[in-house]
């Protein structure tokens, strides 16, 4: 009789906490345009404007379904404690038209970085790409250091 009780009581608390955990968004990496296939994380360096041509500063991530929110991570591989990485991001919609959701210049200690988001998906507007964009020309210091970037769609949230 003593179990029956235990698990009557217990049973509003399982039921909570399984509630919260099915509540949990479900993320998965985004493929990167034109990359590999194998893994959806990218290696860049920031690299000088080209003469002729346009430079490799913008990564795009496809988005294959829709999702209620996306993440960005950014990771700085330099050894340069003094490097700078101007990042930006936008999320770009299948109308043609993108809404920017980072802007910031940052100094992440080698190996560390930051998530920016979650940013939540845009009523009536269907996303078909997220795009990261690390170093400028108005930032030549930024050259030659390198990074990993990734994006994230998720539901749920």
């Amino acid at each position: 009789m003593l179990t029956r009780s235990l698990l009557l009581a217990a049973t509003p608390l399982m039921l909570t906490f399984g509630a919260a955990a099915q509540a949990a968004p479900q993320c998965q990496f985004l493929q990167p345009i034109g990359g590999n296939g194998v893994t959806p994380i990218v290696a860049k360096s920031v690299s000088r404007g080209k003469l002729i041509g346009r430079p490799n500063w913008n990564t795009d991530f496809i988005v294959n379904q829709p999702y209620s929110s996306f993440k960005f991570f950014f990771t700085a591989n330099s050894a340069d404690p003094g490097a700078q990485y101007p990042v930006s991001g936008f999320m770009k919609f299948s109308d043609g038209s993108n809404l920017q959701v980072i802007n910031e210049t940052m100094n992440p200690p080698i190996g560390t970085g930051r998530m920016f988001g979650p940013f939540p998906a845009i009523p009536g507007k269907q996303a078909s790409q997220m795009n990261f964009k690390v170093g400028n020309s108005d930032d030549p210091g930024s050259l030659g250091f390198s990074y990993r970037i990734s994006v994230q769609g998720c539901t749920g949230i």
